[in-house]
């Protein structure tokens, strides 16, 4: 990435400092896409900690006073909170501004917060499709969105000029921008991010309710597999229990098309029919090496994990003297 020549917004307020807020913080002072931010967040403790940690120029108690003179303002809250939020700012927000968002489901934030925000201001939901594990305002990196996607949801009256602006602030901090409607968008991260996740909390939920395993088996002996869901698991819960409540619909339909997928995987297995099961693995495998080719992932071994050597001298070496 290149650092802009000129900043794309004058002033960013963002509220909410979690690890997207924070990122965006990060990565838009080190692009130059922004002259100053301010930030805001729910706790006093969240916003001390983000003066301490230094990147926002300014922090400030209130919402409504995080955006006043802000022409860009990005809310980094869960989902269920967007309207409240839409509504406190209303009323202070500078008339061309730009506002959008970063929530995972894109229907309830425009039924949300559309009806608070005043004409003149232009509303531009937006989903970053990156993230860790990890929350708070210490979680967040400036890489976070490189050769991410960030997806636009305007609506069909938003204008066009907003809209690429916004595009191109995201592009600025590393990211892929594609545009699609709200509908749509809750449809494909359904089944890409939103189901995964709800089957990442039930396995290890039923892991840790498994009576003939203790938990300290569980954790001992978690293979690649089970290991790889409690990091999906870790997630905030706060976040994804408002996913699942705002995305219901779009979740159902893929959980029902996932359940009718697992009956018939049950009954292959079940009847002994492994032509079946290998090539639902064949199918499947080529997916997973289509993500990597695309580059949204690492084609390293494990994932990229870094291992320790082995050690220098593990066992003792009793016929040592014969080789002498």
């Amino acid at each position: 990435m290149t650092k802009l020549d000129q900043p794309l917004f004058n002033r960013l307020a963002l509220i909410g400092t979690g690890l997207i807020g924070s990122s965006i913080a990060r990565a838009a002072r080190a692009q130059g896409a922004v002259r100053s931010i301010v930030a805001t967040a729910r706790s006093p403790e969240t916003r001390r900690r983000v003066a301490e940690l230094g990147f926002a120029d300014q922090v400030v108690e209130t919402n409504a006073a995080a955006v006043e003179g802000a022409d860009l303002v990005i809310v980094c809250i869960p989902v269920g909170a967007c309207g409240t939020v839409a509504k406190e700012i209303g009323p202070n927000l500078m008339k061309g501004a730009t506002v959008s968002d970063v929530g995972s489901v894109k229907g309830s934030v425009l039924t949300d917060m559309a009806p608070h925000l005043p004409a003149g201001v232009h509303f531009v939901p937006a989903h970053p499709v990156a993230g860790t594990e990890n929350s708070g305002p210490d979680a967040g990196f400036p890489e976070l969105f490189v050769n991410r996607w960030c997806i636009l949801t305007p609506p069909q009256n938003a204008d066009t000029q907003a809209v690429e602006r916004l595009a191109m602030f995201w592009r600025a901090l590393g990211a892929n921008v594609e545009t699609m409607s709200a509908e749509h968008h809750d449809l494909v991260l359904g089944i890409t991010s939103h189901l995964p996740h709800l089957i990442a909390y039930t396995i290890v939920g039923t892991a840790d309710e498994l009576g003939a395993v203790t938990r300290s088996e569980v954790l001992k002996f978690s293979a690649g597999g089970f290991r790889d869901f409690t990091r999906i698991a870790a997630s905030d819960p706060t976040m994804w229990r408002d996913v699942f409540l705002y995305n219901k619909d779009a979740v159902l339909e893929m959980l029902g098309r996932f359940n009718e997928d697992l009956s018939q995987l049950t009954r292959a297995i079940r009847m002994g029919n492994g032509e079946a099961l290998f090539d639902h693995f064949t199918r499947t495998r080529a997916i997973r090496r289509g993500i990597v080719e695309i580059g949204q992932d690492s084609p390293a071994p494990d994932f990229g994990r870094t291992h320790a050597g082995l050690p220098a001298d593990p066992l003792p070496r009793p016929y040592a003297a014969d080789n002498e």
